[in-house]
């Protein structure tokens, strides 16, 4: 990480001679502009940087698309102003001579863009803050790896791609020293970037690994998490591969990225209890010790699920990864240490938390955490009590399930009462219209799957 004055002098002993300034939008790609050092520090750093509004009113492909309030033709497409949040500055050491700053989208009157990812992030650690809380976060995200460069992966049309491992490498270290050469550069480059860097580990798909780092407040762990992102595939593509964050590449293991996240106030940890675990009389949760916040934090994580489940899983192929017996969630439950449940319970003392396994590789960790978040505090504000503890194998539960496709989720979404009161109509609106732009896309197109299925034989 840099201060402002240790950036000045690496500006003038020639260290550094570009800074990114960028910005998350919808997709969870960073967005922005190189801008020459000496500028930044004599033009961005006291009066911000503009970009097209546009960057939050496009789908995937950048293709301008109608049904967003804040941004269209008939508004002109003009500018918002990306107002760097100087904490944010760092060093990148897979650019030479480059620095990085995070900026928050505002509008010229300095008034906050609702819509874009980290100020609906803030505006819920705003809501936990009036209550004198704040989230500590992690976020497990795993990425698929190729031999394939991205640009020989894109002449290919994403078939037949050659994986960095040609078998299961869950936890081999054979398998992660086939590729370590290139694991350790991401590493070493995000711990160059300010990140605290755990492990690496295989997972079950053919090239799957996982990079994991060190929890931090919520907001840093989402502004690391979107660098790292970014980085990762940077840095593949410097040595000649690609990876991808997809969360279903194939008909294998998708790439999941579970969210952990536990609540502090001024003096601690609040989700550990004080009752004996498995006293007589227990209420759910009181057995497992946990405190009655923690389980109306649960228990609101239940409840909003299914309605926020889009913020998890904003795309087509999201849904995709959720198949039973495959470790990706079907079932909205929580349990102690059971990875079948969407919700599960880990950690002692004050280390115990909640992970959300709902998200896949594709979310974008503002939008994600915000949700958790939302959902909790409505169980807070609600003392909603919790439900019994899933024991057993919550795939063939009958607890409810987790949304199937992108129109169930948009739908429960854009009909939620609950996000409507965290996060407000202008939000709303703007992520439902995305996901109707999404859908409309998926319908107009013919895949590869019907012409495989259709040509001769139908």
């Amino acid at each position: 990480m840099l201060t402002l004055d240790q950036l000045r002098v690496a500006v003038d002993d020639g260290s550094i001679d570009t800074v990114l300034v960028a910005f998350t939008d919808m997709q969870g790609r960073l967005q922005g502009k190189r801008c020459a050092a000496t500028y930044f520090l004599g033009e961005v750093v006291p009066h911000a940087a503009e970009a097209c509004n546009y960057l939050l009113a496009v789908d995937v492909e950048m293709n301008t698309v109608a049904g967003y309030a804040m941004s269209s033709w008939e508004r002109g497409y003009g500018d918002f102003v990306l107002k760097p949040d100087l904490t944010t500055l760092r060093q990148v050491p897979w650019h030479e001579a480059t620095a990085l700053v995070l900026c928050d989208a505002q509008w010229a009157d300095g008034s906050p863009v609702v819509a874009s990812p980290r100020q609906i992030l803030r505006a819920q650690l705003e809501r936990l803050a009036e209550r004198g809380l704040q989230a500590d976060v992690g976020t497990e995200l795993e990425f698929m790896l190729f031999a394939d460069s991205f640009d020989t992966a894109w002449r290919k049309g994403y078939q037949q791609l050659e994986p960095a491992n040609q078998y299961n490498v869950d936890y081999s270290m054979l398998g992660t020293a086939r590729v370590e050469p290139l694991l350790r550069r991401i590493r070493n480059g995000m711990a160059g970037a300010g990140m605290v860097v755990e492990s690496a580990k295989g997972e079950c798909n053919l090239g799957q690994h996982e990079i994991a780092f060190r929890y931090a407040d919520a907001l840093t762990t989402c502004d690391n998490h979107s660098i790292y992102k970014t980085g990762a595939k940077e840095i593949a593509d410097q040595a000649g591969m690609a990876l991808t964050f997809m969360a279903k590449y194939d008909e294998r293991e998708g790439n999941s990225c579970h969210i952990h996240i536990s609540l502090r106030g001024q003096d601690g940890p609040v989700f550990a209890g004080s009752a004996d675990a498995g006293s007589a009389g227990a209420t759910p949760g009181e057995e497992h010790g946990f405190s009655p916040l923690f389980a109306q934090f649960i228990a609101g994580q239940q409840a909003c699920l299914r309605e926020l489940t889009y913020l998890f899983a904003p795309n087509i192929n999201s849904y995709k990864r959720y198949a039973d017996g495959s470790f990706a969630p079907t079932a909205v439950a929580w349990g102690v240490d059971n990875r079948t449940c969407a919700l599960r319970v880990v950690g002692h003392g004050p280390s115990l938390r909640v992970e959300n396994r709902v998200p896949g590789g594709d979310m974008n960790p503002y939008l994600g955490v915000a949700a958790v978040i939302a959902a909790g505090l409505h169980g807070i504000e609600n003392e909603l009590q919790l439900s019994p503890e899933l024991v057993g194998n919550a795939y063939t539960s009958d607890a409810p399930r987790v949304p199937g496709t992108l129109r169930e989720a948009a739908e429960l979404f854009a009909g939620s009462k609950v996000a409507l009161a965290a996060f407000g109509q202008e939000v709303v609106d703007h992520y439902a219209n995305a996901a109707r732009v999404e859908l409309a896309a998926f319908d107009a197109a013919v895949t590869d799957w019907e012409r495989r299925r259709g040509f001769e034989r139908l």
